[in-house]
């Protein structure tokens, strides 16, 4: 006949199962959020080509329809949404102030959603995969709430990209 357990063997059981449930939630969570991530932006990490002096950076579109990929401006990491519709890279203030990018005089754009106003701001480096343009004009949306940045004509001008199906690609030529 086996005895009754003690009560401190117990509240031991109870919080091992605690800690077991709490570990499940985290592990779960971390990983629905890391499917929801890819999902979103399924160009984290991008190779890029080099062929002949042309660099090649193939982007895959997300589940909403969008090009959405990781880069940096001026080295401070970002992600860039490609929007061939704005004028500049459009920086949100938030990311903006992360990468200490200066406001300049300020502009309105006529968007969609009616006139905007913004500010001015050079960009010393613009990088999405191994494609790099230099000196480029931004401007700084205090406006959005989002951190994203609509990569613009500012930026797509400098290179040369095509759509086939649910790939964008984009090239650059090397200089030597």
């Amino acid at each position: 006949m086996s005895q009754p357990e003690s009560a401190s063997t117990q509240t031991t059981g109870r919080w091992m199962i605690y800690a077991a449930c709490v570990l499940f939630l985290a592990l779960g969570t971390w990983f629905f959020r890391t499917v929801i991530e890819d999902q979103r932006n399924p160009n984290q990490d991008l190779a890029t080509r080099v062929d002949a002096g042309v660099r090649e950076v193939t982007l895959e579109r997300n589940r909403q329809g969008q090009f959405v990929a990781s880069g940096a401006i001026n080295g401070e990491p970002v992600t860039f949404m490609l929007d061939t519709g704005a004028s500049d890279v459009s920086i949100p203030a938030s990311v903006a102030d992360r990468a200490g990018l200066e406001r300049g005089s300020r502009v309105q754009y006529s968007t969609a959603n009616g006139v905007m106003n913004a500010y001015t701001t050079r960009l010393d480096e613009v990088r999405i995969g191994g494609i790099r343009v230099s000196d480029i004009r931004g401007s700084i949306n205090p406006h959005v709430q989002f951190d994203q940045v609509l990569l613009g004509n500012s930026f797509l001008e400098q290179v040369e990209f095509t759509q086939r199906r649910n790939e964008l690609i984009i090239r650059q030529t090397v200089s030597r």
